[in-house]
C-alpha cells in the first residue's frame, strides 16, 4: 500500500510540474484568470478538471465547466452529460451542459459530421466563455493528439504550417480589449500518462466507443498506423512532436 501511495503522489507531481511548467513557459494564462474547462467526460478531460480543481487555488483561479453534448450518441451521449454534471457538483464547479444538434448541421451545411461537430462545439464554447467572462478556453488536447494531427495533415496533404500540428494557444474572440483565448495546457502530456493517473487516482471516465471505429481517418492513424510505425521507430510520436516544436518556432 506504501508502495502504491508513493507511485501515485510521484506520478501525479510528475504531471502537475510538467503542465504547470508548460502554462508558465508557453505564458497561457496569468494568475486570477478565469478559465472554461471543455469536458467531455473523457479521460482527458477528466484528469484535466482534476489538474485544475486541485491547482486553483494557488493561482487564484475561477473555473467553470463546460460539456457540449452533440447528440450522435443517443442514451450514451445523454449519460455522458450527466456524467460530467455530476463532475462538477463533485469539484463544487458551476457546470453549463451545452447542445448542439450535429448531425441536423451537418445536413444543412454539406459537410460531414466531425466538421460540423467541431464547428458547433467551438461556437458553444465561446458563447459559454462571453456570457461568464472567461477569457479562456481549456481543451484537453494532449502529446498524442497532435501526433496524430500531424500524420493526418500529411495524409490530406499540407503546407509546411499543418505540420506545426495542434497550436498550443490561439484567438478565438477579440473585440475592443476583449480577447478569447483557446489554450491545451496537456500538450505537454502523454495519452498513457493521462490513463496511469485516472488509475492511480481513482478517477473514472466516460468512453466514446466511436473511437475504436478506424473508418475515420484519425481513428485509424491511432489504432492501425501509429503502432506500425513504433515497430520501426518506438521513438515517432516523441519525434512527431519535436517536428511540431520545431515547425512552431519557425513560424512565430
Amino acid at each position: 500500500m506504501k508502495k502504491l501511495l508513493l507511485t501515485k503522489k510521484i506520478h501525479t507531481m510528475t504531471v502537475w510540474n510538467r503542465i504547470t511548467s508548460f502554462i508558465r513557459d508557453k505564458n497561457l494564462f496569468p494568475e486570477k484568470a478565469a478559465l472554461l474547462l471543455a469536458v467531455s467526460g473523457g479521460p482527458d478531460s477528466v484528469m484535466l478538471l482534476d489538474y485544475f480543481a486541485r491547482n486553483a487555488k494557488k493561482r487564484k483561479l475561477r473555473l467553470v465547466i463546460a460539456h457540449v453534448n452533440h447528440n450522435l450518441r443517443g442514451k450514451a451521449s445523454d449519460a455522458d452529460a450527466r456524467f460530467t454534471e455530476r463532475l462538477g457538483k463533485a469539484y463544487g464547479i458551476e457546470t453549463e451542459i451545452l447542445s448542439a444538434n450535429v448531425k441536423e448541421i451537418a445536413e444543412k451545411e454539406g459537410g460531414g459530421i466531425e466538421s460540423a461537430a467541431r464547428k458547433a462545439r467551438y461556437a458553444l464554447l465561446l458563447k459559454t466563455a462571453l456570457e461568464k467572462k472567461c477569457a479562456f478556453i481549456v481543451t484537453a488536447h494532449h502529446s498524442d493528439d497532435n501526433a496524430e494531427t500531424i500524420l493526418l495533415n500529411m495524409l490530406r496533404g499540407t503546407d509546411p504550417k499543418g505540420l506545426a500540428g495542434i497550436p498550443v494557444s490561439r484567438t478565438l474572440y477579440r473585440s475592443g480589449r476583449k480577447t478569447v483565448r483557446l489554450i491545451r495546457p496537456l500538450l505537454s502530456v502523454s495519452r498513457k500518462e493521462i490513463e496511469q493517473y485516472l488509475i492511480l487516482n481513482g478517477l473514472k471516465s466516460r468512453k466514446d466507443h466511436t473511437n475504436d471505429d478506424d473508418r475515420y481517418t484519425r481513428n485509424w492513424i491511432r489504432t492501425r498506423l501509429l503502432p506500425i510505425l513504433e515497430k520501426k521507430q518506438p521513438r515517432i510520436r516523441e519525434h512527431l512532436v519535436m517536428l511540431s516544436e520545431g515547425m512552431t518556432e519557425l513560424f512565430k
